[in-house]
Protein backbone atom coordinates (compact mmCIF):
# COMPACT_ATOMS: atom_id res chain seq x y z
CA UNK A 1 0.00 0.00 0.00
CA UNK A 2 1.43 3.01 -0.75
CA UNK A 3 1.55 6.16 0.64
CA UNK A 4 -1.31 7.71 -1.11
CA UNK A 5 -3.42 4.94 -0.71
CA UNK A 6 -2.68 4.89 3.48
CA UNK A 7 -3.20 8.65 3.87
CA UNK A 8 -6.59 8.64 1.73
CA UNK A 9 -7.74 5.27 4.17
CA UNK A 10 -6.63 7.66 7.52
CA UNK A 11 -8.53 10.67 6.01
CA UNK A 12 -11.87 8.71 5.43
CA UNK A 13 -13.73 10.37 8.19
CA UNK A 14 -16.70 7.92 7.55
CA UNK A 15 -14.87 5.08 9.83
CA UNK A 16 -13.63 6.03 13.50
CA UNK A 17 -14.21 8.42 16.25
CA UNK A 18 -16.29 11.42 14.93
CA UNK A 19 -14.81 13.56 18.12
CA UNK A 20 -10.91 12.07 17.24
CA UNK A 21 -11.25 13.59 13.56
CA UNK A 22 -12.34 16.69 14.70
CA UNK A 23 -9.67 17.11 17.01
CA UNK A 24 -7.02 16.37 14.74
CA UNK A 25 -7.84 18.54 12.39
CA UNK A 26 -8.79 21.07 14.32
CA UNK A 27 -5.61 21.42 16.64
CA UNK A 28 -3.45 21.83 13.37
CA UNK A 29 -5.84 24.05 11.93
CA UNK A 30 -6.13 26.40 15.36
CA UNK A 31 -2.54 26.31 15.76
CA UNK A 32 -2.48 27.66 11.55
CA UNK A 33 -4.75 29.97 12.41
CA UNK A 34 -3.36 31.29 15.41
CA UNK A 35 -0.19 31.44 13.46
CA UNK A 36 -1.52 33.34 10.72
CA UNK A 37 -3.01 36.28 12.95
CA UNK A 38 0.40 36.66 14.48
CA UNK A 39 1.03 38.45 10.92
CA UNK A 40 -0.73 41.22 11.70
CA UNK A 41 -1.04 41.12 15.03
CA UNK A 42 2.40 41.23 15.73
CA UNK A 43 3.22 43.91 13.75
CA UNK A 44 0.24 45.74 15.74
CA UNK A 45 2.61 45.01 19.00
CA UNK A 46 5.58 46.58 17.62
CA UNK A 47 3.99 49.35 16.23
CA UNK A 48 2.22 50.15 19.49
CA UNK A 49 5.54 50.18 21.18
CA UNK A 50 6.78 52.58 19.15
CA UNK A 51 8.68 55.12 20.84
CA UNK A 52 6.57 59.36 20.52
CA UNK A 53 4.34 58.02 18.05
CA UNK A 54 2.73 54.06 19.03
CA UNK A 55 -0.35 55.72 19.38
CA UNK A 56 -1.00 57.65 15.84
CA UNK A 57 0.76 54.65 14.50
CA UNK A 58 -1.59 51.85 15.95
CA UNK A 59 -4.56 53.70 14.94
CA UNK A 60 -3.37 54.22 11.57
CA UNK A 61 -2.68 50.31 11.09
CA UNK A 62 -6.55 50.23 12.73
CA UNK A 63 -7.85 52.46 10.22
CA UNK A 64 -6.48 49.79 7.31
CA UNK A 65 -7.64 46.92 8.98
CA UNK A 66 -10.92 46.69 6.62
CA UNK A 67 -9.05 47.08 3.54
CA UNK A 68 -6.95 43.91 4.51
CA UNK A 69 -10.54 42.18 5.64
CA UNK A 70 -11.86 42.88 2.46
CA UNK A 71 -8.69 40.72 0.53
CA UNK A 72 -9.51 38.15 3.24
CA UNK A 73 -13.39 38.25 2.46
CA UNK A 74 -12.50 37.60 -1.29
CA UNK A 75 -10.01 34.60 -0.32
CA UNK A 76 -12.49 33.10 1.81
CA UNK A 77 -14.99 33.36 -0.79
CA UNK A 78 -13.21 30.86 -3.46
CA UNK A 79 -10.83 29.07 -0.61
CA UNK A 80 -13.92 28.30 1.74
CA UNK A 81 -16.42 27.83 -0.97
CA UNK A 82 -14.47 25.20 -2.64
CA UNK A 83 -12.67 23.31 0.39
CA UNK A 84 -16.37 22.40 1.56
CA UNK A 85 -17.19 20.87 -1.87
CA UNK A 86 -14.03 19.13 -2.22
CA UNK A 87 -14.83 16.87 0.68
CA UNK A 88 -17.93 16.91 -0.37
CA UNK A 89 -16.56 15.12 -3.85
CA UNK A 90 -14.38 13.13 -1.49
CA UNK A 91 -16.82 11.80 0.75
CA UNK A 92 -18.55 10.66 -2.66
CA UNK A 93 -15.43 9.30 -4.25
CA UNK A 94 -15.44 11.68 -7.21
CA UNK A 95 -11.75 12.72 -7.16
CA UNK A 96 -11.84 14.73 -10.61
CA UNK A 97 -14.43 17.02 -9.58
CA UNK A 98 -13.30 17.66 -6.35
CA UNK A 99 -9.64 18.55 -8.41
CA UNK A 100 -11.75 20.66 -10.99
CA UNK A 101 -13.04 22.61 -7.87
CA UNK A 102 -9.85 23.14 -6.57
CA UNK A 103 -7.79 24.33 -9.23
CA UNK A 104 -11.02 26.80 -10.50
CA UNK A 105 -10.60 28.27 -7.01
CA UNK A 106 -6.91 28.77 -7.44
CA UNK A 107 -7.41 30.60 -11.04
CA UNK A 108 -10.22 32.60 -9.30
CA UNK A 109 -8.08 33.48 -6.74
CA UNK A 110 -5.56 34.89 -8.78
CA UNK A 111 -7.04 36.80 -10.90
CA UNK A 112 -9.09 38.72 -7.95
CA UNK A 113 -6.06 39.31 -6.02
CA UNK A 114 -4.32 41.03 -9.14
CA UNK A 115 -8.23 43.12 -9.73
CA UNK A 116 -7.80 43.96 -5.64
CA UNK A 117 -4.63 45.07 -5.71
CA UNK A 118 -5.06 47.41 -8.31
CA UNK A 119 -8.21 49.03 -7.28
CA UNK A 120 -7.32 49.82 -3.79
CA UNK A 121 -3.88 51.59 -4.78
CA UNK A 122 -5.87 53.54 -6.99
CA UNK A 123 -8.81 54.14 -4.48
CA UNK A 124 -6.25 54.50 -1.37
CA UNK A 125 -6.56 57.74 -0.23
CA UNK A 126 -10.34 58.86 -0.47
CA UNK A 127 -11.07 55.06 1.40
CA UNK A 128 -8.86 55.73 4.28
CA UNK A 129 -10.36 59.22 4.97
CA UNK A 130 -13.96 58.01 4.83
CA UNK A 131 -12.43 54.98 7.34
CA UNK A 132 -11.83 57.95 9.92
CA UNK A 133 -8.39 58.87 8.91
CA UNK A 134 -7.32 62.60 10.44
CA UNK A 135 -4.14 64.48 9.54
CA UNK A 136 -1.75 63.16 12.09
CA UNK A 137 -2.96 59.39 11.55
CA UNK A 138 -2.99 59.17 7.68
CA UNK A 139 0.48 59.12 6.82
CA UNK A 140 0.66 55.78 9.40
CA UNK A 141 -1.78 54.26 7.43
CA UNK A 142 -0.77 55.28 4.09
CA UNK A 143 2.75 53.75 4.68
CA UNK A 144 1.21 50.73 5.46
CA UNK A 145 -1.44 49.47 3.23
CA UNK A 146 0.45 50.98 0.60
CA UNK A 147 3.11 48.10 0.64
CA UNK A 148 0.45 45.39 1.75
CA UNK A 149 -1.43 46.12 -1.04
CA UNK A 150 1.73 44.81 -2.99
CA UNK A 151 1.45 41.50 -1.93
CA UNK A 152 -2.21 40.79 -2.07
CA UNK A 153 -1.90 37.31 -4.46
CA UNK A 154 0.17 36.46 -1.69
CA UNK A 155 -2.41 36.59 1.14
CA UNK A 156 -4.64 35.49 -1.33
CA UNK A 157 -3.35 32.48 -2.79
CA UNK A 158 -1.65 31.05 0.87
CA UNK A 159 -5.00 32.26 2.62
CA UNK A 160 -7.29 30.46 0.43
CA UNK A 161 -5.74 27.33 -0.95
CA UNK A 162 -4.39 26.84 2.23
CA UNK A 163 -8.40 25.63 2.89
CA UNK A 164 -7.54 22.82 0.48
CA UNK A 165 -4.59 21.10 2.22
CA UNK A 166 -6.99 20.64 4.97
CA UNK A 167 -9.99 19.48 2.95
CA UNK A 168 -7.88 16.30 1.91
CA UNK A 169 -7.07 15.98 5.78
CA UNK A 170 -3.60 17.06 5.84
CA UNK A 171 -4.08 19.48 9.20
CA UNK A 172 -0.48 18.93 9.95
CA UNK A 173 0.94 20.49 6.12
CA UNK A 174 -1.59 23.40 6.69
CA UNK A 175 -0.38 24.45 10.13
CA UNK A 176 3.26 24.49 8.14
CA UNK A 177 1.91 26.32 5.89
CA UNK A 178 1.63 29.34 7.90
CA UNK A 179 4.04 28.44 10.31
CA UNK A 180 6.68 29.03 7.95
CA UNK A 181 5.61 32.87 7.10
CA UNK A 182 4.83 33.71 10.38
CA UNK A 183 8.00 32.75 11.98
CA UNK A 184 9.86 34.70 9.04
CA UNK A 185 7.52 37.77 9.81
CA UNK A 186 8.47 37.41 13.70
CA UNK A 187 12.08 37.40 12.95
CA UNK A 188 12.10 40.03 10.15
CA UNK A 189 9.56 42.41 12.16
CA UNK A 190 11.61 43.42 14.52
CA UNK A 191 14.65 43.77 12.29
CA UNK A 192 12.81 46.04 9.71
CA UNK A 193 11.15 48.20 12.65
CA UNK A 194 13.37 49.28 14.61
CA UNK A 195 16.83 47.75 13.68
CA UNK A 196 16.77 48.98 10.05
CA UNK A 197 14.03 52.25 11.72
CA UNK A 198 11.67 51.75 8.84
CA UNK A 199 9.10 51.72 11.42
CA UNK A 200 5.45 51.44 9.86
CA UNK A 201 6.99 50.74 6.63
CA UNK A 202 9.23 47.66 7.77
CA UNK A 203 5.63 46.04 9.71
CA UNK A 204 4.34 45.97 5.84
CA UNK A 205 7.40 44.65 4.52
CA UNK A 206 7.64 42.09 6.93
CA UNK A 207 4.38 40.69 6.23
CA UNK A 208 4.95 40.76 2.55
CA UNK A 209 7.66 38.69 2.67
CA UNK A 210 6.38 36.26 4.71
CA UNK A 211 2.89 36.30 3.18
CA UNK A 212 4.94 35.23 0.10
CA UNK A 213 6.57 32.42 1.37
CA UNK A 214 3.67 30.86 2.35
CA UNK A 215 2.05 31.13 -0.86
CA UNK A 216 4.80 29.12 -2.36
CA UNK A 217 4.84 26.20 0.20
CA UNK A 218 1.06 25.77 -0.46
CA UNK A 219 1.60 25.85 -4.37
CA UNK A 220 4.65 23.42 -3.87
CA UNK A 221 2.50 21.40 -1.76
CA UNK A 222 -0.82 21.03 -3.97
CA UNK A 223 1.10 20.44 -7.25
CA UNK A 224 3.45 18.03 -5.21
CA UNK A 225 3.31 14.18 -5.01
CA UNK A 226 1.92 13.59 -1.51
CA UNK A 227 -1.73 15.79 -2.51
CA UNK A 228 -4.20 13.75 -2.64
CA UNK A 229 -5.42 15.17 -5.85
CA UNK A 230 -3.15 18.06 -7.80
CA UNK A 231 -3.24 21.08 -8.77
CA UNK A 232 -2.92 21.44 -12.08
CA UNK A 233 -3.09 23.27 -15.10
CA UNK A 234 -6.11 21.36 -16.73
CA UNK A 235 -8.00 21.92 -13.61
CA UNK A 236 -7.63 25.86 -13.66
CA UNK A 237 -9.66 25.79 -16.71
CA UNK A 238 -12.73 28.03 -15.56
CA UNK A 239 -15.78 26.48 -15.37
CA UNK A 240 -19.28 28.64 -15.16
CA UNK A 241 -20.97 26.12 -13.14
CA UNK A 242 -18.04 25.40 -10.89
CA UNK A 243 -17.11 29.15 -10.62
CA UNK A 244 -20.99 29.50 -9.75
CA UNK A 245 -20.79 26.91 -6.65
CA UNK A 246 -17.88 28.14 -5.33
CA UNK A 247 -19.22 31.46 -4.92
CA UNK A 248 -22.47 30.42 -3.71
CA UNK A 249 -21.31 28.20 -1.03
CA UNK A 250 -18.18 30.70 -0.24
CA UNK A 251 -20.73 33.73 -0.01
CA UNK A 252 -21.17 32.82 3.65
CA UNK A 253 -17.34 33.43 4.59
CA UNK A 254 -17.48 36.44 2.23
CA UNK A 255 -20.35 37.75 3.38
CA UNK A 256 -18.49 37.39 6.89
CA UNK A 257 -15.52 39.05 6.55
CA UNK A 258 -16.95 41.37 3.89
CA UNK A 259 -19.38 42.67 7.30
CA UNK A 260 -16.45 42.37 9.15
CA UNK A 261 -15.00 44.91 7.37
CA UNK A 262 -18.23 47.29 7.03
CA UNK A 263 -18.90 47.10 11.11
CA UNK A 264 -14.64 47.96 11.68
CA UNK A 265 -15.50 51.54 9.15
CA UNK A 266 -18.92 52.25 10.85
CA UNK A 267 -17.05 51.61 14.42
CA UNK A 268 -14.01 53.69 13.52
CA UNK A 269 -16.18 56.40 11.91
CA UNK A 270 -18.14 57.15 15.63
CA UNK A 271 -15.32 56.10 17.86
CA UNK A 272 -13.28 59.57 16.08
CA UNK A 273 -16.78 61.23 16.67
CA UNK A 274 -17.85 60.60 20.13
CA UNK A 275 -13.92 60.04 21.37
CA UNK A 276 -11.21 60.52 18.68
CA UNK A 277 -8.48 58.84 17.53
CA UNK A 278 -7.36 57.25 20.48
CA UNK A 279 -10.59 55.00 20.54
CA UNK A 280 -9.67 53.50 17.34
CA UNK A 281 -6.93 52.91 18.92
CA UNK A 282 -8.98 51.30 21.78
CA UNK A 283 -10.65 49.53 18.78
CA UNK A 284 -7.50 48.47 16.82
CA UNK A 285 -6.43 46.54 20.12
CA UNK A 286 -9.79 44.81 21.24
CA UNK A 287 -10.19 43.19 17.34
CA UNK A 288 -7.02 42.35 18.35
CA UNK A 289 -6.93 40.38 20.78
CA UNK A 290 -10.77 38.86 19.88
CA UNK A 291 -8.84 37.36 16.84
CA UNK A 292 -6.56 35.71 19.36
CA UNK A 293 -9.10 34.78 21.53
CA UNK A 294 -11.69 33.73 19.48
CA UNK A 295 -8.99 30.96 17.44
CA UNK A 296 -9.78 28.12 19.35
CA UNK A 297 -13.24 28.22 18.38
CA UNK A 298 -12.70 28.80 14.77
CA UNK A 299 -10.33 26.02 14.86
CA UNK A 300 -12.67 23.68 15.96
CA UNK A 301 -15.41 24.99 13.69
CA UNK A 302 -13.09 24.56 10.90
CA UNK A 303 -11.86 21.49 11.64
CA UNK A 304 -15.21 19.72 11.87
CA UNK A 305 -16.93 20.95 8.49
CA UNK A 306 -14.21 18.65 6.67
CA UNK A 307 -15.64 15.66 8.96
CA UNK A 308 -19.40 16.80 8.07
CA UNK A 309 -18.96 17.38 4.74
CA UNK A 310 -17.74 14.14 4.14
CA UNK A 311 -20.02 12.28 6.17
CA UNK A 312 -22.86 14.69 4.42
CA UNK A 313 -21.32 13.38 0.86
CA UNK A 314 -21.17 9.65 1.92
CA UNK A 315 -24.61 9.51 3.55
CA UNK A 316 -23.67 8.75 7.48
CA UNK A 317 -25.85 11.47 8.58
CA UNK A 318 -26.17 10.10 12.39
CA UNK A 319 -22.00 11.42 12.26
CA UNK A 320 -23.30 14.80 11.09
CA UNK A 321 -25.22 15.39 13.89
CA UNK A 322 -22.52 13.94 16.39
CA UNK A 323 -20.45 16.68 15.26
CA UNK A 324 -22.77 19.11 15.81
CA UNK A 325 -22.94 17.92 19.13
CA UNK A 326 -19.80 18.23 19.41
CA UNK A 327 -18.76 21.41 18.28
CA UNK A 328 -21.57 23.10 20.10
CA UNK A 329 -20.74 22.04 23.58
CA UNK A 330 -16.97 22.36 23.32
CA UNK A 331 -17.83 25.77 22.02
CA UNK A 332 -20.01 27.02 24.62
CA UNK A 333 -17.71 25.32 27.18
CA UNK A 334 -14.39 27.09 25.85
CA UNK A 335 -16.26 30.53 25.28
CA UNK A 336 -17.19 31.01 28.69
CA UNK A 337 -13.81 30.24 29.91
CA UNK A 338 -12.48 33.07 27.58
CA UNK A 339 -15.55 36.03 29.15
CA UNK A 340 -14.02 34.86 32.51
CA UNK A 341 -10.28 35.57 31.59
CA UNK A 342 -10.66 38.76 29.52
CA UNK A 343 -13.46 40.32 32.37
CA UNK A 344 -10.73 39.69 34.96
CA UNK A 345 -7.51 40.44 33.49
CA UNK A 346 -8.61 43.22 30.80
CA UNK A 347 -5.43 45.37 31.53
CA UNK A 348 -2.70 42.62 30.77
CA UNK A 349 -4.36 42.13 27.13
CA UNK A 350 -4.11 45.77 26.16
CA UNK A 351 -0.43 46.33 27.50
CA UNK A 352 0.50 43.94 25.35
CA UNK A 353 -0.08 46.29 22.91
CA UNK A 354 0.64 49.77 24.31
CA UNK A 355 2.14 51.05 27.21
CA UNK A 356 0.50 54.22 26.70
CA UNK A 357 -1.71 55.22 30.38
CA UNK A 358 -4.98 57.16 28.93
CA UNK A 359 -5.28 54.21 26.13
CA UNK A 360 -5.27 51.62 29.02
CA UNK A 361 -7.26 53.23 31.28
CA UNK A 362 -10.09 53.65 28.57
CA UNK A 363 -9.53 50.42 27.01
CA UNK A 364 -9.95 48.41 30.48
CA UNK A 365 -14.52 48.93 30.21
CA UNK A 366 -14.45 48.98 27.37
CA UNK A 367 -12.95 45.82 26.82
CA UNK A 368 -14.89 44.20 29.49
CA UNK A 369 -18.22 45.44 28.25
CA UNK A 370 -17.21 44.03 24.52
CA UNK A 371 -16.56 40.74 25.81
CA UNK A 372 -19.57 40.57 27.70
CA UNK A 373 -21.72 37.32 26.55
CA UNK A 374 -19.54 36.41 24.10
CA UNK A 375 -20.36 32.80 24.81
CA UNK A 376 -23.08 33.33 22.94
CA UNK A 377 -20.95 33.95 19.95
CA UNK A 378 -20.62 29.89 20.02
CA UNK A 379 -24.08 29.13 18.71
CA UNK A 380 -23.52 31.36 15.94
CA UNK A 381 -20.13 29.26 14.90
CA UNK A 382 -21.62 26.09 15.34
CA UNK A 383 -24.68 26.87 12.96
CA UNK A 384 -22.96 28.59 10.25
CA UNK A 385 -19.96 26.08 10.38
CA UNK A 386 -23.09 23.52 9.90
CA UNK A 387 -25.02 25.47 6.76
CA UNK A 388 -21.43 25.84 5.04
CA UNK A 389 -20.27 22.02 5.55
CA UNK A 390 -23.57 20.85 4.61
CA UNK A 391 -24.12 22.77 1.35
CA UNK A 392 -26.78 25.66 2.62
CA UNK A 393 -25.30 28.77 1.68
CA UNK A 394 -28.82 30.65 1.91
CA UNK A 395 -29.17 30.16 5.60
CA UNK A 396 -25.37 30.91 6.30
CA UNK A 397 -25.49 33.81 4.22
CA UNK A 398 -28.61 35.15 5.84
CA UNK A 399 -26.96 34.89 9.23
CA UNK A 400 -24.00 36.18 8.56
CA UNK A 401 -26.03 39.35 7.12
CA UNK A 402 -28.49 38.76 10.10
CA UNK A 403 -25.94 39.87 12.73
CA UNK A 404 -23.57 41.87 11.26
CA UNK A 405 -25.45 44.68 9.24
CA UNK A 406 -29.14 43.86 10.38
CA UNK A 407 -27.91 44.04 14.55
CA UNK A 408 -24.65 45.47 14.86
CA UNK A 409 -24.68 48.19 12.34
CA UNK A 410 -27.90 49.91 13.58
CA UNK A 411 -27.00 49.61 16.91
CA UNK A 412 -23.51 51.25 16.79
CA UNK A 413 -25.37 54.02 15.15
CA UNK A 414 -28.12 54.16 17.38
CA UNK A 415 -26.65 52.89 21.11
CA UNK A 416 -24.27 56.14 21.36
CA UNK A 417 -27.38 58.60 21.14
CA UNK A 418 -28.93 56.44 24.08
CA UNK A 419 -28.89 57.57 27.47
CA UNK A 420 -24.97 59.32 26.71
CA UNK A 421 -23.74 56.24 26.33
CA UNK A 422 -21.10 57.98 23.60
CA UNK A 423 -18.27 55.27 22.81
CA UNK A 424 -19.83 52.56 25.44
CA UNK A 425 -22.65 52.24 23.08
CA UNK A 426 -20.68 50.96 20.29
CA UNK A 427 -18.69 48.50 22.54
CA UNK A 428 -22.46 47.04 23.57
CA UNK A 429 -23.45 46.52 19.96
CA UNK A 430 -21.21 43.34 19.75
CA UNK A 431 -22.36 41.55 23.11
CA UNK A 432 -26.12 42.60 21.96
CA UNK A 433 -25.42 41.32 18.12
CA UNK A 434 -24.14 37.81 19.90
CA UNK A 435 -27.08 37.12 22.08
CA UNK A 436 -29.65 37.68 19.09
CA UNK A 437 -27.88 36.65 16.49
CA UNK A 438 -26.12 33.36 17.57
CA UNK A 439 -29.70 32.24 19.27
CA UNK A 440 -30.92 32.84 15.90
CA UNK A 441 -28.38 30.99 14.06
CA UNK A 442 -28.54 27.78 15.67
CA UNK A 443 -32.22 27.42 16.46
CA UNK A 444 -32.99 28.27 13.07
CA UNK A 445 -30.25 25.31 12.75
CA UNK A 446 -32.24 23.06 15.27
CA UNK A 447 -35.54 23.61 13.02
CA UNK A 448 -34.17 23.30 9.45
CA UNK A 449 -31.11 20.83 9.43
CA UNK A 450 -31.84 18.76 12.33
CA UNK A 451 -34.93 17.12 11.89
CA UNK A 452 -34.18 16.48 7.82
CA UNK A 453 -30.83 14.29 9.10
CA UNK A 454 -32.95 12.01 11.41
CA UNK A 455 -35.05 11.60 8.66
CA UNK A 456 -32.33 10.69 6.28
CA UNK A 457 -31.10 8.38 8.81
CA UNK A 458 -34.09 6.58 9.69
Amino acid sequence: MDDKIRADHRNDFSRGSVVRHILRLAAPMTLAQLINVLYSVVDRIYIGHLPHTSAQALTGIGLCLPVITVISAFANLFGMGGAPLCSIARGGHEEKRAQAVMGNSFAMLIFTGAALMILCLLVKRPLLYMFGASEATYEYADQYITIYLLGTIFVMVSLGMNNFINAQGFGKMGMLTVLLGAFMNIILDPVLIFGFEMGVRGAAIATVISQGASALWVFLFLTGKRALFRLTRASMRLRLSLVKDIVFLGTSGFVMSVTNGTVQIVCNAVLVRYGGDIYVGIMTVIHSVREIATLPLNGLTSGAQPVMGYNYGAGCYGRVKTAVKFITIAGIAFSLILWAVVSLEPRFFLQLFTRESELIERGVPAMQIYFCGIFMMALQFAGQSTYVALNRPKQAVFFSLFRKVIIVVPLTLLLPMIGNLGTDGVFWAEPVSNVIGGTACFVTMLITVWPALKEASA
